[in-house]
């Protein structure tokens, strides 16, 4: 079984949150986004996580490790955000205004048509498809080992007499949690990917707010688009925080 805590970074510092923000402007966390990381910390300090793995964006990055606890994270190129090419570093308003036509149709159908220089969502889909079968073939090696060491242990206890009843762990099954930090458009694409959701409606059904929280699960045979959903974008460690709202 492998569980994938996956998260978005916390609020960037730049001046204006509806600015696209994709490759090409490699910004940290304002205060209140490493504040939102924080909270997501406390509420996973119970969770141990058998790897930590960040976007090599610096937003991504910092906020991997404000919710790991200090522990570097592994970057992945495959996570980083959505090349928006010539759109980056302007508003949203900016670009419906001086580009209405593509805008449309990038809302229309955002899985095949690119942003002008940049990326589609298929080609980020390409790339958050690889990510998973990657980890997911590294959880089976692991779960195989994992598997043949209980099983031994299991016996073990059997031939001593002592049994291997459901509270000794070794009927259980070997699972591996990993935190995976990104970012809006990736973070939605995997989840689509993972569900086997057409790539089109990433935008139009799928929301990704700053340091939510979203849980995804596999069976160790499973494969990259049979993921169960657990949780999705819940903010609930954020309520209290001031000035606090969902983007």
């Amino acid at each position: 079984m492998l569980t994938i805590l996956l998260t978005r970074h916390g609020r960037p510092d730049i001046a204006d949150v509806s600015t696209y923000l994709g490759i090409r402007m490699d910004v940290s966390l304002d205060d209140q986004g490493r504040r939102q990381a924080d909270m997501l910390a406390r509420r996973l300090a119970s969770v141990p996580f058998d790897d930590v793995v960040s976007s090599p964006l610096f937003r991504a990055q910092e906020t991997a490790e404000i919710v790991a606890r200090g522990t570097r994270p592994r970057t992945d190129p495959r996570l980083r955000e959505m090349d928006y090419g010539a759109w980056e570093g302007r508003t949203h308003e900016q670009v419906a205004r001086e580009d209405p036509a593509l805008r449309a149709r990038w809302e229309a159908d955002p899985a095949t048509v690119s942003c002008p220089g940049g990326e589609s969502g298929d080609q980020v889909a390409e790339r958050a498809r690889a990510f998973l079968a990657d980890t997911l073939a590294a959880h089976k090696a692991w779960h195989a080992r994992a598997a043949f060491r209980r099983a031994t242990w299991a016996v073990g206890l059997e031939v001593d007499g002592a049994g291997g009843g459901s509270g000794s762990g070794g009927v259980d099954e070997p699972g591996q949690t990993i935190l995976v930090t990104g970012h809006a458009s990736m973070n939605r694409v995997l989840v689509a990917v993972a569900l086997g959701l057409p790539v089109r409606r990433y935008r139009d059904a799928l929301s990704m707010d700053y340091c939510s929280l979203t849980v995804l699960r596999w069976a160790a045979d499973a494969a990259p688009d049979q993921a169960r959903l657990l949780v999705y974008n819940d903010t609930t460690h954020l309520r209290g925080l001031p000035g606090y709202a969902t983007t």
